[in-house]
């Protein structure tokens, strides 16, 4: 599984962010990142499964959990051709892309952390969970509840402004504002090089599963 190795790796990569060093070491990033997570991905999907048997893990090496180690450049300008993280995202089968209902694993030297929910969703999608949050508050402040109770936070961007249709002095108007419905939780190294962070992993994610839950009815997705 993970180890010092794994870190060390993404270490080296944020000193030689150049497609001929990664060639170079191409087998090091096999055996102390790819291989790892993969076997992460694999033992975690009975875990996921068990929470809810519309969520994925797949271990495979592209299109499946693990993220590519590339970087899309086109829009940026830092044109670095390589990630200095490993993310791993267990997804709703229905809605495959980054923004769906998800959870989330991310390892980097500079911070590791689980995340849930609905990363910049796209604006229709955004208003129906808005939407969720005026009709159902009851619901959706118990998904907050618990995964406060987890040690899971909620972060992202917000409005400035109250979303259009919404009245300033709404109970939940900081709710509302949100642009993201993604909770977060720090994980240290030892955390993540651990023998059991899978089993780890699985505990903590059930702090989310009320939010995972909530964000799937707000999208009419089964969960």
């Amino acid at each position: 599984m993970f180890s010092d190795q794994s870190f060390a790796f993404l270490r080296a990569l944020k000193h030689n962010n150049e497609r001929s060093w990664f060639k170079e070491h191409q087998q090091t990033y096999e055996d102390n990142v790819r291989t790892p997570a993969l076997q992460f991905i694999e033992q975690m999907q009975p875990h996921i499964q068990a929470m809810s048997p519309r969520m994925t893990a797949v271990a495979k090496k592209v299109g499946g959990s693990l993220m590519r180690p590339q970087r899309d450049t086109r829009f940026s300008h830092n044109k670095s051709p390589y990630k200095l993280n490993v993310g791993i995202q267990f997804r709703h089968f229905q809605a495959g892309d980054v923004h769906a209902p998800g959870m989330y694993v991310h390892i980097a030297e500079e911070e590791c952390f689980l995340a849930a929910g609905c990363w910049h969703p796209a604006g229709p999608e955004l208003n129906k969970i808005r939407q969720c949050i005026d009709d159902n508050p009851n619901s959706y402040l118990k998904a907050v509840e618990q995964l406060t109770a987890g040690g899971f936070n909620l972060d992202g961007d917000s409005l400035q402004r109250p979303p259009k249709g919404f009245d300033k002095q709404h109970p939940l108007i900081e709710e509302l504002k949100r642009k993201d419905f993604i909770a977060i939780k720090s994980l240290s190294p030892q955390q993540v090089c651990s023998p059991d962070f899978v089993e780890f992993c699985a505990q903590e994610f059930q702090a989310v599963q009320k939010l995972m839950g909530y964000l799937c009815f707000a999208l009419e997705l089964d969960y």
